[in-house]
């Protein structure tokens, strides 16, 4: 496929100019000329320069890659099908759809853009981190920049020890036995050619605790609704994590909050200080 460099300013210019500041978390600000978002803005949410991204709305920039183009498409608040079309008029073929996907849909996006105040993430079926919130990040560190196979908290459980030191130690059994259940139904929906296939072959080989509870076969293992953390400067903090799901995408948004008056909402108060100021 060919890029339509044409094409693909005009959907880059149109998409941007259909956005408003609060349709990404953003303030508004004052003396505002611009009718949708700024570039710099697109460009920020979508982690590249203004520059770069200045330079594909005009038509003269560089053959953005596919990274760049899922970048972008997350950044505009894209639709799968509008996700589609942009790697199209970008000369590539789109990504896969459903369990594999990394693209988080529009309404995904503007619920976890107004919970900046609140510990929350979007995982996708195989406990990969794609979205985090400021107080998310500081709660359980930065996930999602991890890349490869340990950005899935359950093949990090299994090939990282040190991974496990972030939850309760009366937590750890069920949560080996939560994560090989939840791998084995993935596996049992995409295939034995699917990354969670890959994923359990390997976690084969780098461990007998999974070799182990593979072979009792167990499935239907739930999340319990209450999450014991081990902060490494908070502490102990029990909290309750709210689920909504997009059965399109098979993406999951945690929301973690704490009964209020509890020690723990005492000690999520403090999150805020150890948290990063980005935007998610």
């Amino acid at each position: 496929m060919a890029i339509d460099r044409a094409e693909l300013a005009r959907f880059l210019r149109l998409r941007r100019d259909s956005l408003q500041p609060a349709d990404v978390g953003m303030p508004r600000g004052q003396r505002r000329r611009t009718e949708g978002l700024r570039r710099e803005e697109v460009a920020a949410l979508s982690h590249m320069s203004a520059d770069y991204y200045a330079r594909l709305e005009r038509g003269d920039g560089p053959l953005p890659s596919e990274q760049m183009i899922a970048s972008i498409a997350q950044g505009l608040h894209l639709t799968v099908a509008e996700r589609d079309h942009l790697f199209r008029l970008a000369g590539h073929q789109p990504p896969a759809r459903g369990g594999e996907s990394e693209h988080v849909s529009p309404g995904m996006l503007r619920i976890i853009d107004r919970l900046q105040d609140t510990p929350a993430e979007i995982v996708s079926e195989l406990g990969e981190t794609l979205l985090q919130t400021p107080l998310g990040i500081a709660l359980t560190g930065e996930t999602a920049r991890i890349t490869g196979p340990e950005r899935s908290i359950g093949y990090r459980w299994f090939s990282d020890p040190s991974s496990r030191a972030l939850y309760a130690e009366e937590e750890h059994e069920f949560l080996s036995r939560l994560w090989v259940s939840g791998l084995r139904e993935v596996i049992a929906r995409r295939g034995n050619d699917s990354r969670a296939a890959g994923y359990a072959a390997s976690l084969h080989r780098l461990s007998a605790e999974f070799r182990q509870i593979w072979a009792t076969h167990e499935v239907g293992v739930r999340p319990r609704e209450t999450k014991h953390f081990v902060h490494p400067s908070l502490g102990a903090l029990e909290l309750g994590c709210q689920t909504l799901v997009d059965p399109e995408q098979s993406h999951a948004l945690l929301v973690y909050t704490a009964a209020p008056g509890s020690e723990s909402h005492e000690k999520l108060q403090l999150l805020s200080a150890l948290s990063p100021r980005i935007a998610v």
